[in-house]
């Protein structure tokens, strides 16, 4: 059942990204009164829809794509020589058509994040302090380093005074490599250099320190003894026998190094403190074995709305971030410092469309909204049969003033063909690895 929940909202997912790029080259064509012939979601044999007009606008048999099929757009069509064919256009309308489907993707994404922001808009509280390590993870980069809970991150390569969202993007644009710290103790500052690691499962750096802030219970597991203590999601948990909370990780370190001994966790609830004593289980699963009480924590958010030029504002500048963000990885990638095998393919995909649904609406579209993001960047590299192969070939056409042969053409199409089958049997194969278990 969950599977097969999996499957339709993948197509939901896709579905939607796809209507929205074709959409783009569809208007685009008909601005510059480019005949469309067929309007398609999905590939292979047609199974239905209608016609309006000139094109037949159809649902086929493959839904992972679609396509525009316009007049004209191939020199040996038999229609080559329409004057309403998309050859028969000026090149830079030519160009504009090809750019449209991904620009319509980056629309659907800031649009979805606007209206998301203005429902609900998660920010950190006045009391997070920027740039202080609230916990580092034992034997990690950064712990090897000698960086130490309470120190302040005074700069981190050339940016001074971070942000942690800037902190986040400068350890993923040096995944695997050197990155210079420069660190507050107490009255004294001294330079580090850590090399974040690249998480193979997810493509992003861990350099093994956490931002210092108020947790809270974000979840709780059923029937464990937090639950049966009486605490509640939302909770703001402020110490554990006597110690100071100040990152998520530092409850599950402090649970763990108890070795099964009952915790007295003080918590805020509705402005009141509160206190609870829980005894830990021990969990053999996935590992060793540790201690837990069945909570999951995260740092403490205060959601508000905001109107729409704010929300249309923000919105602008987390998909400049999170654009920033995938093409650091795609670079990471191409220098082989991030592995491929982070990449998911139509199966992980699903998965994460299942989860997303099921966790709310909210969350799906948070994920339409990424992916939508995803799609359009892709869409936008320099490769063959690709939107961004195709401004490409425009663009060196443009510069040159003539046509490339017809010969060129087709070998760099059947080039970007291969490519592109042999990357999407690279994806199936790190899905279905990463289902088999491990051994």
């Amino acid at each position: 059942m969950i599977v097969f929940e999996n499957v339709v909202w993948l197509i939901v997912l896709i579905g939607v990204m796809i209507l929205v790029h074709e959409l783009g080259h569809f208007w685009a064509a008909r601005f510059f009164d480019v005949r469309i012939d067929v309007f398609s979601l999905g590939f292979g044999p047609r199974l239905f829809g209608f016609n309006r007009g000139e094109t037949d606008f159809r649902v086929s048999a493959v839904m992972f794509g679609g396509y525009v099929k316009m007049a004209g757009e191939q020199p040996t069509d038999e229609n080559a020589d329409d004057p309403r064919g998309f050859l028969a256009k000026p090149r830079w309308q030519r160009l504009i058509i090809a750019f449209a489907g991904p620009a319509m993707n980056v629309v659907l994404a800031v649009a979805l994040v606007t209206g998301m922001f203005m429902v609900r808009y998660p920010k950190l509280p006045d009391s997070a302090k920027e740039g202080v390590i609230g916990f580092v993870v034992p034997d990690s980069p950064a712990a090897k380093a000698g960086v130490q809970a309470g120190d302040h991150i005074v700069s981190i390569g050339d940016l001074r005074n971070p942000t942690w969202e800037d902190i986040t993007m400068r350890e993923i644009e040096s995944t695997n490599k050197p990155l210079d710290v420069r660190i507050e103790r107490g009255s004294s500052q001294f330079n580090l250099a850590v090399t974040p690691k690249g998480d193979d499962s997810t493509g992003l750096a861990a350099t093994g320190w956490q931002p210092e802030g108020e947790v809270e219970i974000g979840a709780l597991s059923a029937d464990m003894p937090a639950e049966k203590a009486g605490l509640r999601n939302g909770d703001i948990l402020l110490r554990v026998n006597g110690k100071p909370i100040r990152s998520p990780s530092g409850l599950h370190e402090i649970i763990n190094a108890g070795d099964g001994r009952v915790v007295v966790i003080e918590y805020m609830r509705d402005n009141r403190k509160q206190q609870v004593m829980v005894q830990p289980i021990f969990d053999k699963k996935g590992g060793p074995g540790r201690w837990l009480i069945g909570v999951y924590p995260r740092p403490r958010m205060i959601m508000t709305k905001l109107a729409l030029p704010e929300a249309l504002k923000e919105s602008v500048s987390q998909n400049m971030k999170s654009a920033t963000l995938i093409y650091s990885l795609l670079r990471g990638l191409v220098e082989r410092r991030v592995s491929a095998k982070s990449f998911r393919g139509p199966i992980g995909i699903a998965q994460v469309s299942g989860e997303a649904a099921r966790e709310g609406a909210l969350a799906f579209l948070s994920l339409m909204a990424m992916v939508s993001l995803q799609l359009a960047i892709f869409n936008l590299l320099p490769i063959p049969i690709l939107d961004g192969g195709v401004i490409l070939l425009l663009a060196l056409e443009m510069i040159m003033r003539r046509d490339l042969s017809l010969r060129v053409k087709e070998a760099v199409f059947k080039l970007g063909f291969v490519f592109l089958m042999a990357l999407m049997a690279f994806a199936f194969y790190n899905d279905i690895s990463r289902m088999l278990p491990p051994g």
